[in-house]
């Protein structure tokens, strides 16, 4: 059994997964940089334009969002084999044109290491607020339309769009991305967005599911992409989960409950992880002692993942964040590569 696995940076996560101050470019560099050191497979960023209104009545101080494309060309320059992943940029908040030529270029000054997972956003107040003239526009219709676009975008010389809310005419858009296809990922748990993952995507990238839950949307997906008569081996999946270890499940899971990781996750259950519980969700997570993590991500490779894209370390400090990453290097991760990958 192979595994790959990856680190979420703390870019757009300040008084949401992290205290507010966490890190600045020069802290989010260092993380990135060890976990290339440390033999992770990735590095995920996020993406938020504006602070979430739970986020400012519980602080004093604005948090610092470092937007994912440029803050990835930064980390692209000081890192040379980690793959690049944004998990997720918010597409409805997103002019597609200038997002694929983003994409393109930094697949380029990167070296082809780009995966960019693409999804709704959890927060439709923030959409609203950066883009108040879509306000009554389904943001899963901006999000199809964005990954048609994109795709056009990369594989034609010249490509043109008429949607109903995406459109562009006549656009020539050079330098393509090193990688043919540049990997597309459809982000997050709805049926949406496995309907997207299956006839639009390379990989499906969904949000602390439990392993039994993780299963059935590979099943469905997977069905879905034959319907569609693609490959469905060739559809990567690639969940998020939470990383926290301790010497023993009680200390885990101490750690774990005094955390700001727990604030965010019990403010997205009515958006991302509506409909989970949040006990539940500890003892599906990546939360326990080495021995019961790995139990856990076995698991979790048995429903179908291929890819711990993202996990989220539970972490009050970056040199804790490092710590848990260093622990999970030597304690989980080798239970889980053949020799030589």
């Amino acid at each position: 059994m192979s595994l790959q696995f990856g680190v979420s940076l703390p870019t757009c996560v300040e008084g949401m997964a992290y205290p507010i101050r966490f890190a600045d470019h020069t802290g989010i560099a260092r993380v990135a940089a060890e976990a290339e050191r440390l033999g992770y497979d990735s590095v995920l960023v996020n993406d938020h334009l504006s602070t979430m209104p739970y986020v400012r009545a519980g602080f004093d101080e604005p948090p610092r969002f470092y937007e994912p494309m440029v803050t990835l060309s930064y980390l692209a320059a000081q890192t040379s084999t980690i793959r690049l992943m944004t998990g997720v940029v918010v597409a409805p908040m997103r002019e597609p044109v200038l997002l694929a030529k983003q994409a393109s270029v930094l697949d380029q000054l990167s070296g082809g290491r780009l995966i960019l997972g693409v999804g709704v956003g959890a927060y439709r107040a923030e959409f609203e607020s950066v883009r108040p003239d879509f306000a009554g526009v389904p943001r899963a219709e901006l999000v199809e339309e964005s990954l048609e676009a994109l795709r056009l975008l990369f594989r034609e010389r010249v490509a043109s769009y008429d949607g109903r809310h995406v459109r562009f005419s006549d656009v020539e858009m050079y330098p393509k991305p090193v990688q043919h296809p540049l990997p597309l990922y459809s982000s997050g748990n709805a049926a949406g967005t496995l309907r997207r993952a299956a006839r639009l995507c390379d990989g499906w990238m969904p949000a602390g599911l439990p392993a039994a839950r993780l299963a059935e949307g590979v099943r469905t997906l997977r069905a879905n992409a034959e319907a569609g008569g693609r490959d469905p081996a060739a559809i990567a999946i690639a969940p998020q989960m939470v990383l926290c270890l301790g010497d023993d499940a009680g200390d885990a899971i101490s750690r774990f409950r005094a955390s700001q990781v727990y604030e965010h996750l019990v403010s997205l259950r009515a958006t991302t992880l509506k409909g989970i519980d949040i006990d539940a969700y500890v003892s599906e997570n990546l939360i326990g002692d080495a021995a019961a993590v790995t139990e856990r991500i076995a698991r979790l490779a048995e429903a179908g993942a291929d890819h711990l894209a993202g996990m989220i370390v539970v972490a009050n400090t970056v040199d804790e964040m490092l710590e848990q990453m260093r622990r999970f290097a030597v304690e989980v991760a080798p239970a889980f590569r053949r020799s030589g990958t």
